[in-house]
């Protein structure tokens, strides 16, 4: 009966496996893109992240949004609003990170 219990354990942990994935949306409120050229710097500043599915993120300028498919295992909520930060964008409740500049 213990050999019983410990293989029926083993095998469901096994068959249990481990999360290689979880692909997630998001909709990042980016009040100050207005324009095409402001959503292909937002893309630009996106696609060094790794575990996006940039061919599934979409620009709504009228709305002011960005939706955003995501592996949650690979990259965070927060890191997609800080890098839309850094490109020059408030995001969500992230204020926009301006670039330093060189004297």
């Amino acid at each position: 009966m213990k050999h019983f219990l410990i293989l029926a354990t083993f095998g469901i942990v096994i068959l249990s496996g481990c999360r290689v994935s979880d692909y997630r949306e998001m909709t990042v409120n980016v009040p100050g893109m207005a324009s095409e050229a402001d959503a292909q710097r937002i893309l630009a500043a996106l696609s060094p992240l790794n575990g996006l599915d940039k061919n599934n993120t979409t620009f709504d300028l009228s709305g002011r949004t960005v939706r955003v498919r995501y592996d949650s295992m690979q990259v965070a909520r927060k890191n997609i609003e800080i890098a839309i930060a850094e490109a020059g964008f408030d995001a969500n409740t992230i204020k926009a990170i301006p670039k330093a500049t060189t004297k």
